[in-house]
């Protein structure tokens, strides 16, 4: 007698296992968890570089507004350093040198006309005698002939960007 349970042929439909789910399940997870940081990092890096290209327009307008300043007061000679007793902040600086030391929150423009759509922002300008033979060495004021120009700009008191620069007095 032939026993019937050998010619019992039993087919499964054409599917996915269980396992071959959970597998591109966690596969599929992976790659969308990747997508979603490189987004994010992505984000974060743009974000970084236009706050350093508002920085360095930032620093532009301060050097702009000062390149067609003398170095020291016509008027005054070489006697102050920084803006002259009867100069009020920014709206009579007729000089490099009364720039020592300022800091503009909200940062200004080259018209000196504040820029509120930069709250977080701020300028802060240093203005130093240097010696004629050396750049990097500080002289006291109006030891020299030349002068360093530097400009730092801060987003939300931290610093972002700087640039300094040379000028004679002529």
């Amino acid at each position: 007698m032939k026993n019937p349970a050998k010619n019992i042929t039993v087919r499964y439909p054409a599917a996915f296992t269980l396992i071959e789910i959970i597998i591109a399940t966690i596969l599929i997870g992976i790659v969308i968890t990747a997508i979603v940081m490189s987004s994010r990092t992505f984000t974060t890096i743009n974000a970084a570089g236009m706050n350093l290209t508002t920085a360095e327009f930032l620093i532009e307008e301060i050097r702009e507004l000062a390149a067609p300043l003398p170095v020291v007061d016509p008027d005054s000679g070489t006697s102050t350093f920084g803006p002259e007793s009867d100069e009020t902040p920014l709206a009579d600086y007729d000089d490099l040198d009364d720039f020592d030391g300022a800091v503009f929150s909200p940062p200004i423009d080259i018209n000196r006309t504040g820029l509120a759509n930069f709250p977080s922002f701020s300028q802060q300008v240093t203005v130093e005698n240097v010696s004629a033979s050396d750049f990097m060495a500080v002289v006291g004021d109006h030891g020299s002939d030349f002068v360093r120009v530097t400009v730092r700009v801060f987003l939300n008191n931290e610093e972002i960007s700087s640039a300094s620069w040379i000028r004679a007095q002529l």
